[in-house]
């Protein structure tokens, strides 16, 4: 019934617990999760994941916030996202919240990088996972830059991006220009929080076709469990919060949701090879 549409299982702490994750996940009711690539170097076992478990999914790509690994060139990206049970690039965006004596300017390079996973994007025409934390106008004005949204029978470089913005935390206006691109939003376990008003606020102006759920654990562990180490098994919270806040039955939500993740990881519906 229910999608994590992203998660790290491949993190330690999750890693050395994947049978019990497992049966978790079973008993709530969640019947898939994505497994975020963040790091070339942790492609290997995100991957490996996917490949041993039929209800897991991967991506490939190298967070924004990650520094001294090793970057990824477009060919790096290529390659991994041809592989079987890839179905989205990315983690990848923009984030500026820790600059701390850097400037805007000196973020050159997680610009460029992020240009790299857009052109992979549309290349492969898998969609993009993006971050953006304190960077939105960079990062919407890149993805328009980058992504062929002017394209109408796409190019040499692949047809118009698409994508989701996992974990949402910007405002109406940030979420609007997102879905005039023809972006999916996804909600973490944040919008539980309850200082989380303003980002409630946003769920309702997401219509339900674009609206995805995600855990990101092992961080942001939903009400009541928050403090904790999130699970997917735990996503079905944030469908609950999703259902309060738009009058509808949990149920509903875990359906529609679920059907959206197929919408826009079409290669798990599509039956890439086990």
């Amino acid at each position: 019934m229910f999608t994590d549409s992203h998660c790290h299982l491949s993190f330690p702490e999750l890693y050395s617990q994947l049978p019990d994750i497992q049966l978790a996940m079973q008993q709530a009711k969640v019947d898939r999760a994505l497994c975020i690539c963040t790091t070339l170097e942790e492609f290997d076992t995100v991957h490996g994941l996917a490949l041993q478990h039929e209800n897991l999914w991967a991506t490939v790509g190298v967070h924004p916030d990650n520094e001294g690994v090793c970057e990824p060139s477009l060919s790096d990206l290529l390659v991994r996202a041809a592989m079987p049970r890839v179905v989205g690039i990315g983690e990848t965006g923009l984030d500026y919240y820790r600059l701390g004596e850097r400037s805007v300017e000196d973020m050159a390079w997680q610009r460029e990088r992020f240009r790299v996973h857009i052109r992979a994007g549309r290349q492969t025409q898998l969609p993009l996972v993006i971050h953006t934390r304190s960077a939105s106008d960079d990062t919407l004005q890149i993805l328009k830059e980058e992504g062929g949204f002017q394209s109408l029978n796409g190019s040499a470089h692949g047809a118009p991006v698409r994508g989701v913005f996992h974990c949402f935390t910007e405002s109406r206006e940030v979420a609007r220009a997102a879905l005039e691109l023809g972006m999916y939003i996804s909600f973490s376990g944040i919008i539980t929080f309850r200082n989380a008003a303003d980002l409630r606020e946003v769920v309702k102006l997401v219509p339900m076709d674009r609206l995805l759920i995600e855990t990101d654990s092992p961080y942001l562990a939903p009400v009541p469990h928050r403090g904790k180490t999130n699970t997917p098994a735990l996503v079905p919270h944030v469908a609950a919060q999703v259902a309060d806040i738009k009058g509808l039955s949990v149920e509903s939500v875990g359906e529609q949701t679920s059907h959206n993740f197929e919408a826009l990881f079409t290669q798990v519906t599509c039956g890439q090879p086990q």
